[in-house]
């Protein structure tokens, strides 16, 4: 397999964390905004929406969009649920994930990070982006106060799924993780998953 990835995104990151944990070999093709590189896998077609990441098979066929490569990658193995209603409710916090979390915890994180977007991290914007992330963040902590993983009894694909923008919301996107300490104990958790300290290799 061939992982097309952009090591600054979050969305890369948790397919880069999912095939550690699993120990599947994929060959990683770094791309990042502005490449050259990036635009002509755009115009050889191994982009199916154009955007990052994006898993070539050994077929030749490519799964795009980060949470599908998740769900294709997870299937069958211990990340994924064997009771249906635990299964939809991964499902639920990886369309949220999507939705509600990535559009403002990972915004921010990007204006704060690229100098091309500085011009769009206007006050308001940060501002707004900041309550409202950590709205998104209140809803997380809520449901870890309670339990140990976000769906079911064990870690899932949606642990994979959030951690991705979550670990690094602190440092990247000036959330402040200091109020959401059931939060910070479950990234502890991931980080301890056998198999994550293969994550750079």
């Amino acid at each position: 397999m061939k992982l097309y990835s952009m090591p600054s995104s979050g969305n890369s990151y948790k397919v880069r964390l999912l095939l550690a944990l699993l120990e599947r070999p994929c060959l990683t093709v770094d791309l990042e905004s502005g490449d050259p590189a990036l635009q002509a896998a755009r115009d050889a077609g191994v982009l199916p929406y154009g955007k990052l990441p994006t898993l070539e098979l050994d077929d030749g066929r490519a799964i795009a969009e980060s949470n599908a490569i998740l769900c294709y990658l997870g299937e069958g193995t211990a990340l994924w649920p064997a009771d249906a209603v635990t299964r939809a409710q991964m499902l639920g916090w990886m369309f949220w994930e999507q939705y509600s979390h990535e559009p403002v915890i990972a915004v921010r994180a990007a204006l704060r990070s690229y100098p091309e977007r500085a011009r769009l991290a206007t006050p308001e914007r940060m501002a707004d982006l900041l309550e409202r992330g950590h709205a998104a963040l209140a809803l997380m902590e809520q449901r870890l106060t309670r339990a140990d993983w976000l769906a079911g009894q064990a870690a899932s694909l949606a642990d994979i799924c959030l951690y991705g923008y979550t670990h690094s919301a602190g440092e990247r996107g000036g959330f402040d993780m200091a109020l959401f300490p059931a939060i910070n104990r479950w990234l502890q958790r991931i980080a301890a998953l056998p198999g994550h300290e293969g994550l750079n290799g």
